[in-house]
């Protein structure tokens, strides 16, 4: 008799090719957020083709329960009996130059963040959970999270999150892909793994004047370079370096002409944040940090902080459970440590709702080429596809094992 590993291997080998070919003509069809309708579509049809019940939480974001035959109807239970896998739909707005047969047919738009990636794993992991299902061999239920607009700060998981789709849910599980790890290994990393990330506007304001005469007028062009100069360096001494605080300005504007103070300036850029109680404060202290700072030289100043998403801070126990998996499937020398990234990822804000971990899919060829996410020329190795099928199926069925014995009081699965 084969064990629930054993047939995950065979289901999704029975799947691979329609899974790479579904992932191809998702890339060559790519959708900016909030539009993914076609993509959506696609994943609707291809699990209602499988027997499963797909629910609309949002026009383009899609919730798909998985039960075992045994599962009582109704809503979900107080006592949180789901684990949930998510995936994001949105590409990007990045003219593709991969020169692939299935590259972008969509000018100026592209995934060059691997979500068609995403999406084609977290399919195939649920088409060959539901088999498993039919079979008797799921514990508990799981969940599958489409999620539309990842790339629209601060991110469509707040739409799903809004829109009831964790209830029921004991834990939720992603990946995303990795272009500078072979395919084949999985990161991963206790604690936070990326970043929160704000907008940072500061606008400053005097008279203006002739620069002949600075001493008639508060100049807003010094005003800016001690923003800019400044204000991250005491930023950085105000809150404590564990906290992987980054402020980092982007763009500087102001006056026209040499021999003129202008009359209005900005300086923008991201706040960046390892520590989501280190987020919480950043913005209050960062207001009164570019106050202080400016304050000698007499300008007006505005200071305006968009909030974008918190660190996808990954729990212990969770962690761990995908590196079971991952071991079991892919094998014990599959995982390795993932590094930290001040990169934004809205995975973030699920886990402010309850417990779960996002690890790295490998998708480099072994002795390839590495390639940068985001970047015209993101290529990956399409036998990714199904390794991160096969790791996040066997997430959920460890981590449902899990929950079932921890609620029945029989003991804990093991955990390497």
């Amino acid at each position: 008799m084969h064990t629930s590993t054993d047939r995950l291997t065979v289901i999704l080998d029975d799947l691979a090719d329609e899974l790479i070919a579904f992932r191809r003509d998702l890339h060559a069809h790519p959708e900016v957020a909030r539009t993914e309708t076609r993509s959506s579509g696609k994943v609707a049809e291809r699990l209602e083709a499988a027997g499963l019940s797909v629910h609309r939480f949002t026009p383009t974001g899609l919730v798909v329960d998985i039960d075992p035959p045994n599962a009582p109807a109704g809503p979900p239970s107080r006592r949180r009996r789901r684990i949930a896998l998510r995936a994001d739909l949105d590409a990007l707005p990045v003219q593709e130059a991969t020169g692939l047969d299935f590259s972008s047919t969509v000018r100026g738009v592209s995934h060059a963040c691997g979500h068609d990636v995403h999406t084609t794993v977290v399919l195939g992991a649920g088409l060959a959970l539901a088999r498993l299902a039919a079979e008797g061999e799921l514990a508990t239920g799981v969940r599958l999270l489409f999620q539309p607009a990842e790339e629209l700060q601060p991110g469509g998981a707040l739409d799903l999150l809004k829109a009831g789709a964790l209830e029921g849910v004991d834990r939720i599980f992603a990946i995303h892909c990795d272009p500078k790890v072979d395919v084949g290994q999985v990161g991963t990393r206790i604690g936070p793994i990326t970043s929160a990330s704000d907008t940072v506007t500061v606008t400053v304001t005097s008279s203006g004047g002739h620069t002949s005469r600075p001493h008639l007028t508060a100049d807003v062009v010094y005003a800016l370079g001690l923003v800019a100069t400044t204000t991250p360096a005491v930023l950085g001494r105000r809150l404590d370096p564990r906290a992987g605080v980054n402020l980092t300005w982007g763009s500087v504007r102001a006056g026209t002409a040499a021999n003129a103070i202008p009359t209005t300036g900005t300086i923008s850029g991201t706040l960046r944040c390892l520590d989501v109680r280190a987020w919480d404060r950043a913005e209050h202290l960062l207001r009164e940090i570019v106050e202080q700072v400016v304050a000698p030289t007499g300008v007006e100043v505005d200071v305006q902080i968009v909030r974008g998403v918190p660190p996808v801070d990954n729990d212990g126990e969770s962690v761990r459970l995908m590196e079971t998996a991952a071991a079991s499937v892919l094998g014990e020398d599959s995982v390795h440590l993932t590094e930290q990234s001040l990169g934004g990822e809205d995975f973030g804000w699920y886990l402010t709702h309850t417990r779960g971990a996002m690890a790295r899919l490998g998708t480099r060829t072994p002795g390839g080429r590495s390639y940068d996410l985001h970047q015209p020329e993101l290529v990956v190795d399409e036998r990714a596809i199904g390794v991160g099928a096969r790791f996040l199926a066997q997430v959920a069925l460890d981590a449902g094992r899990r929950l079932q014995e921890d609620e029945s009081g029989a003991g804990e699965v093991p955990v390497r």
